[in-house]
């Protein structure tokens, strides 16, 4: 079993007996199915899985369960042997925004107090845009993203000592030994490769086979695709999402990374408003992150957060390779000056940041330039640049250095991320193995 660390939120959510129902939110394919089929059957000696997705497409037994009498007369129709007490039955509703009335039927089933619920939902955030109803105070929302590096060294291995041991070593800003630095680059190289896909990283682990892990990535990369479609269909409209979608991995490779309006259909006269469905329909199915720009940071960020200066990165690296550099490997695990790898790496830290909760912010400013990442630091209540270099001049950062040299930004300390081993503090800059990330 793959180790995912949602597992201890929602274990402890069930245990704790929440008059909330907890729902896992994230794209398609990112395990939350099964970490909720895991927990939940450990934890219950009764649990029902009814998937409305399913239910959509063939009987539609639950498209009139609009109140709770309702709903328990569907639910008997296929699990009515295996309802018992609360205690020991869990009702796992899985892709439960197929059903907006659910949502909104979700207080009520929480006040009956009849059994105990979890769900999941992918486009979680696009449907609840559209609910007339939202159970507030009745849910509670726990996002889920593909697995981070941390969790991805633990699948091939990577024993909890070493973790810590590098957990002590990044706090203390210490530099890890030689071999031992080789050996996580090697990791950090192969999860470029794979991604955090959890079936992805399960063919990598136990077969090694990369020709199949890359056409997992294609068949969900073109899911997430069909997805969009279906998602027009069914409401009516001509949005232009599959079409930013496919322009990521390119814009990604410029030297400004922002998604250009008038490029997405060709128009000069198109303004970010015309495609505002498109990109939430992008962020809130998680299939794509956005990263929005700041011109002058302060403590809390999301005050000067910009609206039309957008970056969209992929949810997942594997899925960026994929597209990128199709099969060809050894470029990427020979660490090949002839491959660019900066938007990769750039990829893996807007990954692990939002996996670790932390709201995208970069900064710009036409003077100073662009810093790639900006973040909250709730302990000092200032902001945090970080740089992510995948070269060897990763000492060269004249944007960062005079972003450091305006002293009303207040800013207590800045990172750089690259491929050295070396941890050094230099003029207000601390660099650090990229590696690192995973503690952040």
């Amino acid at each position: 079993m793959l180790y995912r660390k949602i597992s201890k939120k929602i274990e402890e959510h069930l245990l704790n007996e929440s008059n909330r129902m907890l729902i896992v939110d994230g794209a398609r394919q990112v395990g939350k199915s099964y970490i909720i089929r895991a927990v939940g059957s450990r934890l219950y000696r009764n649990f029902i899985e009814i998937n409305m997705e399913e239910d959509k497409m063939r009987d539609r037994i639950f498209s009139e369960a609009k109140t709770v009498k309702d709903f328990y007369i569907s639910l008997s129709i296929i699990a009515g042997n295996r309802l018992d007490k609360k205690e020991n039955t869990l009702i796992f509703i899985d892709e439960i925004q197929s059903y907006d009335h659910l949502l909104t039927l979700a207080k009520f089933l929480m006040q009956d107090g009849r059994y105990t619920f979890i769900a999941s939902g992918s486009q979680l955030g696009v449907t609840l845009k559209r609910t007339q109803s939202i159970p507030i105070g009745y849910v509670s929302i726990e996002h889920m993203y593909p697995m981070d590096f941390e969790e991805f060294l633990i699948a091939n291995g990577v024993g909890d000592i070493l973790i810590e041991e590098l957990r002590s070593q990044f706090i203390k800003r210490e530099s890890p030994k030689e071999g031992l630095h080789n050996l996580l680059m090697d990791y950090f190289r192969k999860y470029l490769i794979v991604g955090g896909l959890p079936d992805a990283v399960n063919t990598f682990v136990n077969s090694g086979n990369i020709m199949r892990v890359r056409d997992i990535q294609r068949e969900i990369h073109s899911l997430y695709g069909l997805d969009a479609a279906k998602y027009e269909k069914e409401n009516n409209r001509k949005l232009k999402i599959q079409r930013i979608y496919s322009m990521i991995p390119s814009v990604l490779s410029n030297k400004k990374k922002r998604i250009v309006v008038k490029d997405i259909e060709d128009k000069d006269w198109k303004r970010y408003i015309d495609y505002a469905d498109e990109f939430e329909y992008l962020i809130s199915s998680g299939i794509s992150l956005e990263v929005r720009a700041v011109s002058k940071p302060s403590y809390p960020l999301i005050e000067n957060t910009g609206k039309n200066l957008l970056k969209l990165y992929l949810n997942d690296v594997g899925i960026l390779t994929s597209i990128l550099y199709k099969n060809n490997i050894t470029s990427i695990l020979n660490d090949e000056e002839c491959i660019n790898l900066g938007s990769v790496y750039e990829t893996v830290v807007a990954q692990e940041l939002r996996a670790h909760g932390y709201e995208l912010n970069y900064y710009d400013n036409k003077k100073i330039g662009e810093v790639d990442f900006i973040i909250d630091d709730n302990k000092t209540m200032s902001n945090v640049p970080i740089e992510v270099k995948s070269g060897k001049d990763y000492t060269i950062h004249s944007a960062l250095n005079r972003f450091l040299s305006i002293g009303e930004y207040n800013i207590h300390q800045a990172f750089v991320l690259n491929n050295s081993r070396d941890v050094v503090l230099s003029n207000g800059v601390t660099y650090l193995p990229i590696y690192y990330i995973m503690f952040f």
